[in-house]
């Protein structure tokens, strides 16, 4: 999809409180698709030791059951910009809800665990839509003054949707006697825990037909009129609106649609600029934050917590989990986006440390020793808080920011790609390496988190307060 950055017109953008609740609603409405981002990643973390056991699988292909959705969510990123670009974006969210839905039931009903693994590539193609189009469409129907605080909402909605999802699990695993498989509405309950995503799926698409579509996009198909009439509903009526049209049209035109082609050059491969992207989003993974949302109950029991108590401790850290983003979102502008980045590894490496330190002792009757269960659990809460208030949403301010105008689009796509093949890298390995050894698993996650700091500190360069202009 096109770059969304055009400079505002003489009016544009201005405070009109009239519109202004109108223009959240919208911005709120084309969120859910982060809420159910955040929803659909998370809520197979209720299901993982009922698939097991039901299945009677090994490790290593539960692994693959649970992470083969991040291929779906690779494929939908990758795809929705062009598929937006071609037939809309309200379009594309609806399709995006449509796959939802259908991966929604069908996990809930799977034949065996091939189809549920089918169905998991669905809702990870739609994870992969609603991660692209949320965002780009939110900044073209934002008043320029309100973008950077409205496109937040995508952020905020994610870290919710983790949270609902967990709680959720929470109340049905309770509801069913504390059993994953326990009967629950004549189904067990962790099919209930993975069709209850059909409510706020469906939600999304009727929000969707109750949302105007992108006045960029409008303008792209020559439907110059109607864009006018949504920048009328979200700026106000006192802007020259046929001096903002032509204003976007050319914004549309002089911009440089980079393709991989330009990302060639230096003595390895890609440019410098590209591999420190591809680094930022390398290490956000690799310290394993995705085991806290897809594992963290599985994790929980191998330790000899009860099950019921293990997904209460999933819900607290979703809790903490946006806690920690409110706080990036607070000083990501105000300390800048380095050093934010570096509070985090610091933290990160003292959390997964005390971690890897308490699950190095033998269990006594099923459990870990009290001192370090207790040190277990708070340092896991300290660890997704720290990464929550760092490397959760400034990766994603630097991937923005930092490439040069006319390589930022392709650029980020390659940056985003690596991303998700490094989620899938430590979610398909972490169950067999668990089996190996908990705490040796987790000193690999440390060793990550304390490479990133001289990582930060020589390679990536502050974007605070810079113009886009300014990246070279």
């Amino acid at each position: 999809m096109a770059s969304t950055s055009q400079a505002p017109s003489p009016g544009a953008g201005t405070a009109h409180p009239d519109h202004l609740g109108h223009v959240i609603f919208i911005a709120a409405a084309a969120a859910m698709g982060g809420f159910l981002f955040g929803y659909d990643s998370s809520v197979i973390n209720g299901g993982v030791e009922a698939i097991r056991d039901r299945y009677d699988v090994g490790s290593a292909v539960l692994a693959q059951v649970v992470a083969i959705a991040l291929i779906g969510c690779a494929i939908g990123a990758a795809t929705a910009g062009r598929i937006a670009d071609r037939i809309g974006r309200i379009r594309c969210m609806q399709i995006a809800a449509v796959l939802f839905t259908v991966s929604a039931v069908g996990s809930a009903l799977p034949f065996a665990l091939w189809d549920l693994a089918m169905w998991r590539v669905i809702g990870g193609f739609a994870i992969g839509m609603a991660s692209v189009i949320g965002p780009a469409y939110i900044a073209e129907v934002s008043p320029p003054a309100y973008r950077g605080r409205l496109g937040s909402f995508q952020q905020a909605a994610i870290v919710i949707g983790i949270a609902v999802s967990q709680l959720v699990n929470w109340g049905l695993l309770n509801a069913a006697g504390g059993d994953q498989r326990g009967e629950l509405m004549g189904l067990e309950a962790w099919q209930v825990m993975l069709g209850v995503m059909v409510v706020p799926a469906v939600l999304y698409g009727l929000l969707s037909f109750a949302i105007p579509e992108s006045p960029r996009f409008l303008i792209s198909v020559g439907k110059r009129e109607r864009a006018k009439e949504i920048l009328a509903e979200v700026e106000g009526k006192d802007v020259d609106f046929d001096a903002r049209v032509t204003e976007i049209e050319h914004a549309m035109h002089s911009e440089e649609k980079s393709s991989f082609k330009d990302l060639m050059g230096g003595s390895f491969f890609f440019k410098p600029i590209v591999w420190i992207g591809i680094g930022l989003s390398v290490f956000q993974q690799f310290v394993g934050i995705n085991v806290a949302f897809y594992y963290s109950s599985t994790l929980w029991q191998s330790v000899g917590v009860d099950p019921t108590d293990s997904f209460f401790y999933s819900f607290t850290t979703s809790i903490i989990n946006i806690v920690g983003t409110v706080i990036a979102m607070i000083f990501v502008d105000r300390i800048g986006r380095k050093p934010l980045a570096l509070i985090g590894s610091v933290g990160m490496v003292i959390g997964l440390a005390l971690e890897a330190w308490a699950f190095s002792f033998d269990l006594v009757d099923g459990k870990l020793p009290a001192t370090q269960g207790w040190v277990a659990l708070i340092a896991a809460h300290l660890f997704v808080l720290f990464f929550a208030l760092s490397w959760g949403v400034v990766v994603w301010v630097f991937l923005g920011e930092m490439f040069p105008n006319r390589l930022r689009a392709a650029a980020l796509g390659v940056a985003a790609s690596a991303q998700w093949i490094a989620n899938w890298a430590i979610t398909a390995s972490f169950p067999s390496l668990a089996d190996w050894n908990l705490s040796g698993t987790y000193v690999i996650y440390t060793i990550f988190a304390a490479l990133s700091i001289p990582f930060v500190l020589k390679f990536v360069k502050e974007t605070k307060g810079k113009a886009l202009e300014e990246m070279g």
